[in-house]
């Protein structure tokens, strides 16, 4: 174990992760990032709710966004307080994405003059639905805050840049059937037992993996969610399957919808009904812009698709092409163990400022 307070990077991530900030909770954390913005006269920083929002305007030709999110899942398992073992940060948030948030801050307080203007952009509710999102809110009421030429969002992508991402979407099925008695259940029809069929064909699904700009993605469709039951002594009339797609960024929502209902359509009768509950499109690789080409030399290693969803897509949705790169393993996110090391940090600090300080 650690003795005593940490520093330099290790030690803002800890004081980050020390500060609860559940979705729709993020207040004192939004007052904690203003208050360290605010110490930095080179920007210009604004609040919208808990959305904050820093800005240099050096008159420089080119713009750069740098945002994540403040939010977390809930806690876990014990991990939300901070833990320190050698050089390593345990706790909630401490991948996603309060290191990366530490690594912003710290570049945002010791860069006051990059090669290009850059807007750091902290913002609210990322982890729960889609409406709630505070950088869709930004848009909607100060998209003025938002100009930009390109978008980096500090998600965990372990070393690599994550290019783009996959679009996700999910649809409520039910089933229909008859009520009877489970003494003489030949005079009605078992909804639940005619998910077996529409289950099975879930199971064997193999996702297209198209390659864009070199990075492979891999659709997915799962179940998420099986509700069905009346009572211990009726066979069932209703059954409620909940599905999960994520889709490749070549296909829109509505190409996505369609492949999946060609899919299932065998297994629907009249009668089921099919809702479209939630849907997000995704975003394609656009590592041909000079800034994110740039971000890829200076991580060394080749790019790879983000096969999860961010809002890289809704930077993409604006016009504005972006891409992920953050500290941290992205498959500890949302995990017991989640942890970020002081390397990580570093090394992501020190490839974010390589491209903030490379003219454009």
């Amino acid at each position: 174990m650690t003795d005593g307070p940490p520093s330099g990077l290790l030690g803002m991530a800890t004081a980050l992760v020390a500060i609860p900030s559940l979705s729709r909770q993020e207040a004192h954390l939004a007052d904690a990032v203003e208050a360290a913005l605010r110490l930095c006269p080179w920007l210009t920083v604004e609040r919208v709710g808990d959305n904050v929002v820093g800005r240099t305007d050096l008159g420089h030709p080119h713009r750069v966004i740098v945002a994540g999110h403040l939010d977390t899942v809930p806690p876990v398992a014990g991990n939300d307080e901070p833990r320190l073992e050698d050089d390593v940060l345990y706790g909630l948030g401490a991948v996603d994405m309060k290191g990366g948030l530490a690594t912003f801050l710290h570049l945002a307080g010791t860069i006051p003059d990059p090669a290009v203007d850059v807007t750091w952009c902290f913002y609210a509710c990322e982890e729960i639905e889609r409406r709630a999102n505070g950088l869709r809110a930004l848009w909607e009421v100060r998209p003025d805050l938002l100009e930009g030429d390109v978008a980096i969002l500090g998600e965990p992508t372990g070393g690599p840049v994550e290019a783009g991402c996959q679009g996700t979407l999910r649809v409520r099925i039910d089933l229909v059937g008859a009520r009877a008695h489970p003494a003489r259940p030949y005079t009605g029809r078992n909804a639940i037992h005619r998910l077996a069929p529409l289950l099975t064909t879930i199971d064997a699904y193999r996702g297209r993996r198209p390659v864009l700009d070199g990075c492979e993605y891999a659709e997915q469709l799962q179940v998420v969610s099986v509700e069905g039951g009346v009572a211990g002594n009726v066979v069932p009339d209703l059954a409620t399957v909940v599905l999960n797609h994520r889709f490749a960024p070549d296909r829109s929502i509505e190409d996505a919808e369609v492949s999946l209902r060609r899919l299932l359509e065998p297994h629907l009768e009249p009668g089921d009904s099919w809702e479209l509950t939630d849907a997000a499109g995704g975003a394609l690789p656009s590592l041909d812009h000079p800034v994110l080409a740039g971000l890829v030399a200076a991580t060394d290693t080749a790019a790879r698709a983000k096969v999860g969803w961010t809002d890289v897509a809704t930077f993409a949705e604006h016009g504005i092409p972006a891409a992920n790169y953050g500290p941290g393993d992205p498959l500890l996110a949302h995990t017991p163990g989640e942890h970020v090391s002081a390397g990580e940090l570093e090394t992501a600090a020190a490839v974010l400022e390589t491209v903030l300080r490379s003219p454009r």
